[in-house]
């Protein structure tokens, strides 16, 4: 029996993520306002790279869940803004290993704080309990198709 009590629209428009993009795009107008040239994107890239610096493309690609020519042409972008750069593998040419720039670094602190902001803007009047419910079912629907 199916567990899907949705109309297909319905359960599409969670899937696609209505309340993700809704975030992204505050967390957009934020960066616009504080005259922060990035985008959400390219911000994902830097947030990662901020938890851990110096990853391959590859560990890039796994992390944000992008394809490879999708994490090329944010990484083409980051680099000339000067905020990454790439540097050759020392054991395997054709492996390129991404670093955090001075500006990057210096990038760090605002754009997080920020995107606490956001993150409390749009958690306002949600419980805890609720968000558990949501990262659990989130998290079931991530592993059953996954499997």
């Amino acid at each position: 029996m199916s567990n899907n009590y949705f109309k297909r629209g319905e359960i599409y428009s969670v899937i696609n993520g209505m309340a993700s993009s809704a975030v992204a795009r505050r967390l957009q107008k934020h960066f616009r306002d504080a005259s922060l040239d990035i985008t959400i994107e390219q911000w994902s890239i830097l947030y990662h790279l901020w938890l851990e610096d110096a990853l391959s493309q590859q560990e890039l690609c796994n992390r944000t869940f992008r394809d490879k020519p999708s994490i090329t042409r944010l990484l083409d972008n980051l680099e000339k803004q000067q905020l990454v750069k790439r540097i050759a593998s020392k054991t395997d040419r054709r492996v390129n290993i991404i670093c955090l720039t001075d500006q990057a670094k210096a990038l760090q602190d605002i754009t997080i704080e920020l995107a606490n902001q956001t993150m409390d803007e749009a958690l306002s009047n949600v419980t805890k309990e609720e968000i558990e419910t949501v990262k659990k079912v989130l998290n079931q629907v991530y592993d059953n198709l996954n499997k």
